[in-house]
């Protein structure tokens, strides 16, 4: 079974564009949902993710709903622990292939670390 993992200088859930997320109401808090849509930039990208390094600014205090975790995706859309490998590597897949292209670097190398 392929385990999910971040792989470095990709950034594609740095896209935090609202209009690619219509259910958002779904499964953030309304303190979430405000601090989310505050966190979105003019151009759709998170006003705390750095395009030059490519990583966050505040990744350790990222909030919770930027963490990828088995725990956090059990709380906010009901995925079994069982099943997060499989539905996380998915989410990034779908991410990667919106924001890069399904032939893109980051998707090589998200397919060559994650499969």
């Amino acid at each position: 079974m392929n385990q999910w993992r971040c792989i470095e200088n990709c950034g594609a859930c740095c896209n935090l564009d609202p209009s690619d997320r219509p259910d958002l109401e779904q499964y953030l808090t309304q303190e979430e949902l405000t601090l989310y849509l505050s966190m979105v930039g003019e151009d759709g990208w998170c006003i705390n993710y750095n395009h030059e390094q490519r990583r966050c600014n505040i990744y350790d205090d990222r909030p919770r709903f930027c963490r990828v975790k088995p725990d956090i995706f059990e709380q906010m859309y009901d995925i079994p622990l069982e099943e997060f490998e499989e539905f996380a590597i998915d989410c990034c897949h779908q991410q990667i292939e919106a924001v890069y292209g399904e032939e893109s670097e980051e998707m090589e190398r998200y397919i060559s670390q994650v499969g």
